[in-house]
């Protein structure tokens, strides 16, 4: 088997597994309870939670924990848009953003919220000139993804920040950060929200983050809140906190050797592509962990179920979206659907092999022939 497909999620490292089981095991207690077994619980979601602090260089308190990014991206934007509408009911973002945050825009969109969408250029930033036209005096939210995850496009964070203060310093930045953990750095000073999920490092499914500002209030998504989980109720998830925070910790110790090998199995898989008649979306502006191409020719969900036959796992869009049409790639092509509906992403780590990716391009040239001959 050949798994390119770490965008969508990842296998749980052995380690990070570990810590789970462990403290399923021996910290029974509900870190709510204030028997001794609950604060034994309580002491060690602290532990877990200074320590993610002190990677992202945040208060703690600034770290709510959800059941994922999905739920984050929807508590920092509904949790703004309802506690701040008597500001204004204006809101900017972007077609870059996950199906999360395009949803929760729609939602707003019909409940009497304005949102508008910044400009994509061709090089897969937005026009910060754009940006900057859009904003006005009743503009409460700007959510902007820091990496698209069926690219791998980056955006300036703190250049949009700049620009938000230059124009109107009031508005929220909120930045959905799920692609960039682990994938490259990032600064949570630039930022007054921002969202995570663990699968996407090596941790179990299940858990989020959402990073706020201590000095910024926003509306609660779900009730019952408590001490230990202010803004979003329920028990804490001991075992999943406990796993995430050493997936985020083995994830910063290596983050620049990741990166450098990341970069030299993209470079192996681009030569190798280099020889088809493709368009490359990914470009130099990208995290080197995905790889985004249009075949022209075939249809994506094809060339996906051709490969698969092989036993090689790549994805179209992103995972919530795997049957549509690129909105990203439709944004920055004018609407070419050959580009559109054709694209495929491969999604490396620090755990794919030389050997991984010479099979890969050996079945694509294979299944490239296949389907063209059809």
């Amino acid at each position: 088997m050949i798994y390119l497909d770490y965008s969508a999620t990842t296998p749980v490292d052995e380690r990070v597994l570990e810590s789970y089981c462990k403290v399923t095991r021996e910290y029974i207690g509900n870190a709510n309870s204030i028997h001794t077994l609950g604060v034994k619980s309580k002491e060690l979601l602290m532990q877990a939670t200074n320590q993610i602090a002190e990677i992202f260089n945040c208060h703690p308190k600034e770290l709510i924990f959800t059941s994922g990014a999905s739920e984050s991206n929807t508590t920092a934007i509904k949790g703004v848009a309802f506690k701040y509408a008597n500001r204004g009911k204006h809101i900017i973002t972007s077609k870059l953003e996950h199906k999360s945050v395009l949803e929760v825009m729609g939602f707003l969109s019909n409940n009497g919220y304005e949102v508008d969408f910044v400009d994509i250029l061709p090089n897969g930033q937005i026009d910060l000139k754009h940006l900057e036209s859009l904003i006005r005096k009743d503009t409460i939210l700007i959510s902007i993804c820091a990496v698209n995850s069926e690219t791998g496009f980056k955006q300036p964070l703190k250049t949009i920040r700049q620009v938000i203060n230059k124009k109107n310093p009031n508005v929220i930045f909120h930045s959905d950060l799920t692609q960039a953990l682990g994938k490259t750095k990032f600064y949570l000073s630039d930022l007054d929200l921002a969202s995570f999920s663990s699968h996407k490092i090596y941790s179990p499914k299940g858990i989020g983050i959402l990073y706020k500002k201590r000095d910024l209030n926003i509306d609660t998504l779900i009730y019952g809140t408590t001490e230990n989980c202010p803004f979003r109720g329920g028990t804490p998830p001991l075992p999943l906190v406990v796993s995430f925070s050493k997936a985020i910790r083995l994830a910063n110790d290596k983050l620049d050797s990741n990166i450098k090998k990341c970069e030299k199995l993209k470079a192996e898989l681009l030569k190798g592509l280099s020889k088809y008649p493709i368009r490359i979306n990914s470009n130099e502006l990208c995290v080197p962990q995905i790889v985004n191409f249009s075949l022209l020719k075939i249809k994506s969900e094809t060339f996906v179920h051709a490969l698969e036959r092989h036993e090689v796992y790549v994805s179209t869009t992103t995972a919530c979206s795997s049957l549509e049409e690129s909105t990203v790639l439709k944004a920055i092509s004018n609407g070419d659907k050959s580009i559109s509906t054709t694209s495929i992403r491969v999604s490396i780590s620090p755990l794919t092999t030389h050997e991984e990716i010479q099979e890969f391009l050996e079945i694509f040239g294979l299944v490239w022939n296949e389907l063209l001959l059809k």
